[in-house]
This record gives structure tokens, sequence and C-alpha cells, in this order.
């Protein structure tokens, strides 16, 4: 019997009869051997980790561009964060762990540069549309390892392409990621506006701090605690009413606060304005394009506005930067 095979017996019996097994997988789109020592959710994880897309992450913004600062959350970073809550719920839980991880390690390759001001700026120029989950499911089928993807099992694509709020996860591990998301970036964008000056504590409404708690800390502390105490032994991932009422307020309180701010996102109209900029050159000029991406066009048949969508939103902040100064500032006015 093969490690693996171990491990996967291992989980029909410690885990809880709401968990997706490994041995129960439904597959890959393209059918392979097994490895002898990981279960298919945790070669899944190693692929996402090891994979290009998530390395360009760490040079991708999460709220605040190219911040003044080491200690921003980064598109890395709030991924990284996601993860920890999310094991920390699926292992409370009994739920599978690898799973899980997979999931929230891979629910942003797709991101654009420049953070949700870039996903914006796509999704207005291009005729396709753009929405950055489902990019992240493109980029694990289709753009990864020179257009072969990595070819992950069915579980960890629904949980990657449902991680929004409007999403649907088939799995109770893919929703635990969808809450665990929110849990981060309420929590963590709160703690970047408040090293910027954008924030104090005390503008928090007393409403959300007193069910939530009063510092960052305690509010993700009171969030997870919440999430596992209201999901053990049920066949959903959930918060209680009054925890997750005020959960969403202080979302809305964030966007109102932080995400429309004019001093944390003035910088935002010069990022749409780069990508718009490139989107249409690249469109005009094909031919500059990496030969993977004219390969896509030339022989795949796909669309030159997606496959430009593609090259684009793979870009990191300072790399679209670097392409539009090559393209659109002469060479006598760079410093």
């Amino acid at each position: 019997m093969t490690i693996r095979e171990q491990l996967e017996i291992r989980e029909t019996t410690y885990l809880s009869p709401y968990a997706t097994l490994s041995s129960k997988s439904k597959g890959r789109e393209r059918p392979e051997e097994e490895c002898d020592i990981r279960p298919v959710f945790q070669r899944d994880r190693d692929r996402i980790l090891h994979c290009k897309s998530f390395r360009r992450l760490k040079q991708k913004t999460q709220v605040f561009l190219l911040p003044k600062g080491d200690h921003y959350r980064t598109r890395l970073t709030h991924t990284l964060e996601v993860s920890q809550n999310a094991r920390t719920i699926a292992k409370a839980l009994r739920l599978n762990e690898d799973l899980t991880e997979a999931i929230a390690l891979g629910h942003d390759l797709g991101h654009t540069p420049f953070g949700h001001a870039g996903e914006r700026a796509l999704n207005q120029i291009c005729p396709l549309g753009f929405r950055h989950h489902e990019q992240s499911v493109r980029v694990v089928e289709r753009l990864e390892r020179q257009g072969r993807g990595l070819n992950l099992t069915w579980e960890v694509r629904d949980g990657i392409r449902n991680h929004k709020s409007s999403g649907n996860p088939h799995t109770l591990e893919g929703q635990i990621v969808r809450l665990s998301d929110k849990i981060a970036y309420i929590n963590h964008d709160i703690d970047d506006a408040i090293r910027g000056g954008i924030l104090k504590e005390t503008d928090i409404p007393e409403k959300f701090r007193r069910v939530l708690g009063q510092s960052p800390k305690v509010r993700l502390d009171t969030m997870v605690h919440n999430v596992i105490i209201n999901s053990m032994d049920q066949p959903e991932i959930r918060m209680s009413p009054e925890v997750g009422e005020a959960m969403m307020g202080l979302r809305g309180f964030l966007f109102e606060s932080v995400y429309q701010n004019p001093v944390a996102k003035g910088e935002e109209k010069k990022a749409i304005h780069m990508i718009k900029n490139l989107y249409e050159f690249y469109i005009d000029h094909l031919e500059v394009l990496p030969d993977q991406f004219l390969r896509m066009i030339d022989e795949d048949g796909e669309s030159k506005e997606q496959v430009v969508c593609d090259y684009i939103a793979g870009m990191t902040d300072t790399y679209a930067v670097k392409k539009f100064e090559e393209y659109f500032i002469p060479e006598s006015w760079k410093i």
C-alpha cells in the first residue's frame, strides 16, 4: 500500500461526513497516473504554489497602489492570509485541509495589476468583459505551463471559480474559502488603512465594533471562531446572523471609507488609463506579444481580445508600468 493510499484511508476514518475525500474526487480533465505519496488535492496545492502566476502575486496591488512602506498587503500576502484563515476553519471542522488550501492559494491567480482598478479597466474596455475569478480558472486551465495548464481537479477549479460572493461552491471547502476571503480582506484592509492614515480605529462604527471587537486582531478571532461554532457538524459553512450582519456592515463601511476614498484611491485613474492604453496598443500591435500568446490566436483560434486580456492580466504592477513607459514615454523624457 502506498503512502497516498494510507492517507486516503485515514481521511475516511478521521474527516467529517461532510468533507470532500481525495479518493472521491471527480478527477482531472486529462487523466494522470496517481502520485505514490500525495493525494490529488495535495498535488494541486503544490502545483499552484510552484506556478509562475502565484509568484507574480507578490508584485500585484491588494488595495494601495505602490504604497510607501514595506508592511502593506500585496495580492500575495492577501492570498496567504486567506489560506491561513481557511485552513484553521477546515481543520477545526475536520474538512479536507489540502483541498481548502489549494482553492485558497489559487483563488486570485487571475487578478490584474493594480487590483480592482485594473479589473474594472479591462472589464470596461474589452468587449468580452473581464472577471478575475473566471480569469483565475483560465490561468490554471489554459495559461500556465506554456498553454498546457495545471490540470487541476474539478473540486479545486470549482472552488476558485466560485470564491466570489455570488458564487456557489459545490464543496464545503470551497464555501470556507469564499467566506475566508471576506474575513481576510475586511480585516487586513482596515489594518492597512489605519497604517496609511486613511482611518482611525475610532472611525469604525461602534455598532460593528461592539459585535466584532475593538481591534483587527480581535475581529479576526471573532469571525473565525463564529464560523467554526456555527458550522460544526453542519452541511454548510455559515456565521451567526448577528456576526454575519456585522461583518457585511463593516464591509460596506470599508467601501465607503477606503475603497472609494479619494486619498486612498487617488492614483487609480492613472492605473486605469495605463491598462486601457496598453490594451488598445496590443490590439493594434499583436506582433509584440510573446510567442505563446500569438500561438493561441494563430493556431488555437482564440480571439485577440481574450489573448490581450490574458497577457495584461498576468502582468505585475511594475511590469505594466515598464511596458507603458516603453510604448508611450519618449526615451528623452525618461529619468
